[in-house]
């Protein structure tokens, strides 16, 4: 996509025929999301919603890695760090708001998942109704990796993917293509990127459907098939340690890779994060996963481990995260259920 050189604007507005263009404009910072970029795309969709001049609404990004590598984690590891999360708690607020707004929304909202789609990325695409990714897609939830748990909608989303796949990609933050976001219900299309610039103008001139279809093509394989026996046998458990038991004892080297890979996250998040996504399973809509995981993104905040995460990887880049509890036997059940716990009069009340 193409670069701008001004970052002033976060949110890029423009119209072009009958489609309604929000170019997420922070290409230095991978278009990683504010809450000021949340409230500016809220306000975008609620003013194209009654403009009968805006049949279809395209979300890109600007520069060349990718659409968003996911919310501004510095502001949140400032807040959890020195503030009270107030600051953090009400970006995530509007940031939920906004994802079940774009999964209802009542026109086309085709979101083009080139390039980097991480975390927040994934809350402002993969509830679209029109996703196309595309061979240079790079998709994940990598919240486990840094103190945190997959939120923006994410557990629902994973939770009904294929099998236990989605709880593979949960636990890991394990990155996957094109091939795989369509095989886990992440995207609905394969457009080669070099098609992008075509699919743009005719989404200016076409209904949604019918411009990407005239450009959609096979995708890459999907890599995760292959692997669906060891997946599914072994993060078919509920306990973590179980499906770590389970990871090691099998015999294809992938699973023993998956195992050394969940280790090294936070014991506490990998904890809580599939007990979010058993719980995603039994409830019926987003919006009931979106207040669930605001309890627990809320309850993150006053966690050692988020501080922590994004110390080691983002802050001070050492990538070695002292995680606390330092092993997931330590993690007691009572913590984990405390993550959960109903917030009173700050719950995000988006079930109806």
């Amino acid at each position: 996509m193409r670069v701008t050189g001004d970052e002033s604007e976060p949110v890029l507005l423009h119209t072009e025929g009958r489609a309604g263009h929000l170019v997420l404009n922070r290409p230095r910072a991978l278009n990683a999301l504010t809450h000021e970029m949340v409230r500016r795309l809220q306000e975008a969709l609620d003013a194209w919603e009654h403009d009968p001049a805006v049949e279809t609404v395209v979300l890109t990004g600007a520069g060349e890695r990718g659409l968003c590598a996911g919310g501004d984690i510095r502001a949140i590891h400032d807040d959890a760090r020195d503030g009270d999360g107030t600051a953090s708690a009400a970006f995530w607020r509007d940031e939920y708001r906004l994802d079940a707004r774009i999964a209802r929304y009542p026109k086309p909202y085709v979101a083009v998942m080139d390039g980097i789609v991480m975390g927040g990325g994934v809350g402002v695409s993969a509830h679209g109704g029109v996703r196309v990714v595309t061979e240079r897609s790079v998709v994940a939830m990598p919240e486990t990796g840094i103190g945190f748990v997959p939120d923006v909608g994410g557990t629902h989303l994973l939770s009904r993917a294929p099998g236990e796949l989605g709880t593979h990609l949960a636990l890991t933050g394990a990155r996957i293509g094109a091939g795989d976001a369509l095989l886990c219900g992440l995207a609905d299309h394969h457009v080669p990127s070099a098609a992008l610039p075509d699919l743009l103008a005719d989404l200016a001139q076409l209904p949604a459907p019918q411009a990407v279809e005239r450009h959609a093509r096979p995708a890459p394989p999907a890599e995760l098939a292959g692997r669906r026996e060891w997946i599914d046998a072994c993060y078919a458990a509920d306990d973590a340690e179980e499906i770590v038991r389970r990871l090691h004892a099998h015999g294809d080297p992938a699973a023993k890779e998956a195992a050394e890979t969940l280790l090294a996250k936070s014991p506490t998040a990998v904890k809580a994060t599939l007990a979010a996504l058993r719980r995603a399973r039994r409830l019926d809509t987003l919006e009931e996963v979106l207040d669930q995981e605001y309890r627990v993104s809320c309850a993150m905040l006053t966690a050692p481990d988020l501080v922590e995460g994004i110390r080691a990887q983002v802050v001070d880049k050492d990538r070695t995260p002292r995680w606390s509890p330092a092993g997931l036997a330590e993690v007691a059940d009572a913590e984990v259920e405390r993550l959960f716990a109903p917030l009173g009069g700050r719950e995000l009340g988006l079930r109806s």
